[in-house]
């Protein structure tokens, strides 16, 4: 997909830059394939605001998504490529032999006609679904589970990718996107491919109504507040706080590391990101 540009005709067209979908499916999603969804504003549930800056937007109904791609040996059609407004990648609706229809994310170089298998060994081609103990060792994957038959949970957003550097012991060892090197259980499943949909983070919203209907309201920094409402606020002038970044109730942000200390997961991790290769 290309990128499309507008003449700067109205101030709202002047900065914007979106995705050209001219390719995409242009009617409704499968209906068997959706369910209603509701947003919660950033409530909880006892209506108290957990999440800033959330609120509003279009109504959109979900698009269930085959994550654990449990239908072995099954050989499916790509009927449509679609836009999906629950994530940043397109989706793919396929038919397979026994007229099952079923949605999965579509990765790169997937297009309508093409033949997608799932199975215990399958070719190494986008679409296709195997367990990492039988892909050849480099292969660009995406939609990886992190336990085996959970589905997959991680390298799902746009033009992201994951790459299998090796194997050992039952375990498969994978770059993520971030730099990250961690281990997988080998029975778990992964797709070959990287994630549709490369040029979604060369976008320009354009003007602010545009992130209104995604849901997103406005953000106000700390420092332009006053002493009352935040930590950074008040001054004379622009000031710049004074302190380090933190959140209106003290807590720090901008670069503070907010993973748990003695996570379980800790010990999959082989090399973690932003880290300097030995």
């Amino acid at each position: 997909m290309a990128l499309k540009k507008f003449k700067p005709r109205t101030p709202g067209t002047r900065q914007l830059v979106k995705i050209d979908r001219e390719g995409l499916w242009k009617g409704k999603p499968e209906k068997g394939l959706t369910e209603g969804l509701s947003r919660s504003g950033g409530r909880n549930n006892h209506g108290r605001m957990t999440s800033r800056h959330i609120g509003g937007g279009h109504k959109k109904r979900y698009r269930i998504i085959d994550w654990r791609r449990d239908k072995w040996d099954v050989e499916g059609t790509v009927e449509r490529i679609e836009y999906d407004p629950n994530r940043t990648g397109f989706i793919a609706l396929i038919e397979y032999k026994d007229g099952e229809k079923r949605y999965i994310v579509a990765p790169q170089r997937l297009g309508v006609g093409d033949k997608i298998i799932a199975g215990e060994k399958t070719d190494v081609k986008p679409g296709n679904a195997m367990k990492l103990n039988k892909m050849p060792v480099g292969t660009i994957i995406h939609n990886i589970e992190m336990k085996p038959g959970k589905g997959a949970q991680m390298v799902r957003s746009a033009g992201t990718f994951a790459q299998l550097v090796g194997r050992d012991q039952g375990y498969a060892q994978v770059r993520l996107t971030s730099g990250e090197l961690r281990i997988v259980p080998g029975d778990c499943m992964a797709t070959v491919g990287a994630v549709s949909n490369p040029d979604h983070m060369n976008t320009n919203m354009g003007k602010a109504g545009r992130n209104r209907w995604k849901g997103r309201r406005p953000s106000v920094r700390g420092v332009a507040m006053n002493p009352v409402d935040h930590p950074l606020g008040g001054g004379e002038g622009k000031s710049a706080g004074g302190r380090h970044p933190c959140t209106p109730w003290g807590k720090p942000t901008v670069g503070a590391k907010t993973r748990k200390k003695g996570k379980a997961s800790d010990k999959y991790i082989i090399r973690r990101r932003k880290s300097k290769k030995k």
